[in-house]
């Protein structure tokens, strides 16, 4: 007689038979597989930064179908829109999917649209810098010049790049005809390094210098700004960018930096007013839409945008069209690809830097914007009656006092007889004193090229556009100087003319 522990009831006989069957069956699985159509997994203690778990493929796949469906959703394409699935893969969503550049470089340089970069000089043994406060005259649009401060004649101020483990040394001027000081945000620096006036320093009077001195044992994206509170909502803000010495793993293609700012300025001035709690003007790196320049990536390229609210105290919601990114990394430095999010919209809080990368495999012209409401227009100022002389700005009235065209008697129009109308903000698309020379610098940015004709229409306030182009037309608009016409990239996109790559 068997003890008790020896029996074998029908039900363990089953699940050992249907255990045994589904094992042979996973064998002849994996030995009829093709091997090279599997992508390795990043497996747990590989990471995110190591060579070994990544491939550079233009096409990453998992020849298996989902049953009942005639599509392949484990597939990734880095030249077209693709699940990559499953979610814990390397690939979901292009997630681990390597730029074109090889693993092990340095890292490709920010580019930061309309802003310039500080050049340094080795001066014993460290990387030295000259950093000025200043007042500025920003041109927000084509003719439309802002009483703002900043540093060496920008906001935001000329962007800072240095590498884990340089020494930095950074030679502050005030030229401001008041006192200052300097704070690199989220800098692990001495403690009299770190800019608070009357805590840590002494301000910095007028004329005079300071010198900030520190290593740098951190990577990411950092910014620095004045750390008295109204002249940080007068501007006076710039990226500090802390790249490690070798490319984390994928290494991307392109790396751009973003900088949103807010103000408000009231109708017919030129300085904002810090004191209200307010805004009605809206900056991506000191420029409102559309005179922002569009950022231009290859297709197929991994992309990181980088990006910094340093609005006084407005949060973002940053949407990007036709692409899902993944929030690789905050103010803090780089994120643990284990907690990697994707979205294709993003909350960042006063103060907050968010870096996500994406692989641009869906081509075109996408915006990329705020979704606040509010936060998509120009110079709102609130609207009383309808607008009687449409299209005709207050430069031209003034101008021309003796030629003034008619006012025009659309309250009798039928649209009034809807309760709300009208909303389509008319005249806050884009400053109304903009000239057709005015438009034509917005719309001949090198950039720019090729766009459809009214695409400007379509961009105000917190808005950008990020161009994804084929290689060909990327060349023909980024490094040929041949004419081209408005919306012929476009067109040629849309109607799949260029050489395809899968």
């Amino acid at each position: 007689m068997k003890k008790k522990n020896e029996k074998t009831s029908r039900r363990d006989f089953i699940e050992k038979v249907s255990a045994a069957a589904g094992f042979g069956a996973l064998i002849n699985a994996v030995s009829n597989q093709d091997a090279n159509a599997m992508p390795p997994m990043a497996m747990p203690g590989r990471g995110a930064d190591n060579p070994a778990t990544r491939t550079a493929p233009e096409k990453i796949n998992k020849p298996s179908k989902p049953s009942g469906t005639s599509k392949d959703f484990t597939t990734f394409s880095r030249y077209k829109p693709s699940f990559g699935g499953p979610p814990n893969s390397d690939h979901y969503c292009g997630k681990l999917v390597p730029g074109l550049r090889k693993s092990g470089l340095a890292p490709v340089p920010v580019q930061a649209p309309d802003l310039e970069k500080l050049d340094y000089k080795m001066v014993r043994g460290a990387k030295e810098f000259h950093l000025r406060a200043t007042p500025v005259k920003r041109e927000f649009l084509p003719g439309t010049f802002i009483d703002v401060w900043g540093y060496n004649g920008s906001i935001p101020g000329p962007v800072i790049e240095a590498v884990q483990g340089d020494r930095v040394r950074i030679i502050f001027h005030n030229d401001l005809p008041e006192n200052t000081s300097l704070h690199l945000h989220g800098i692990e620096l001495p403690v009299e390094m770190d800019g608070v006036p009357g805590l840590v320093q002494d301000l910095i009077p007028p004329g005079k210098t300071f010198v900030y001195e520190f290593d740098l044992h951190q990577t990411g994206t950092f910014f620095y700004h004045s750390h008295v509170a109204m002249q940080e909502a007068m501007g006076m803000a710039g990226f500090f960018i802390a790249h490690p010495r070798v490319a984390f793993d994928p290494p991307v293609d392109r790396d751009f930096a973003l900088m949103y700012q807010n103000f408000y300025v009231p109708p017919n001035a030129t300085i904002a007013d810090t004191s209200l709690m307010d805004w009605n003007w809206h900056t991506i790196n000191g420029r409102s839409g559309p005179f922002t320049t569009p950022m231009v990536a290859k297709h197929g390229e991994r992309v990181r945008v980088r990006l910094v609210n340093f609005s006084p105290m407005q949060h973002h919601p940053i949407h990007f069209h036709g692409h899902t990114f993944w929030l690789t990394g905050t103010e803090g430095g780089r994120i643990p690809d284990q907690a990697w999010t994707p979205r294709n919209n993003t909350l960042v809080g006063v103060a907050m830097a968010q870096d996500f990368e994406f692989i641009a495999n869906n081509p075109g012209d996408w915006i990329f914007h705020c979704h606040m409401v509010h936060h998509m227009m120009n110079h709102m100022t609130r609207q009383v009656g309808p607008r009687i002389r449409p299209s005709h700005g207050a430069q031209a009235y003034q101008s021309q006092p003796l030629h003034v065209p008619p006012p025009q008697n659309i309250l009798n129009a039928p649209e009034f007889g809807v309760p709300g109308y009208p909303q389509e903000m008319q005249g806050m698309m884009h400053s109304p004193e903009m000239t057709m020379e005015s438009m034509m610098r917005v719309m001949m940015k090198r950039e720019a090229r090729g766009m459809r004709k009214h695409w400007a229409s379509g961009v105000h306030g917190l808005m950008t556009v990020l161009r994804v182009l084929p290689d060909e037309l990327y060349e023909r608009v980024m490094n040929s100087n041949e004419h081209i016409e408005q919306g012929e990239i476009f067109d040629a996109i849309v109607q799949g003319r260029y050489a395809k790559r899968t």
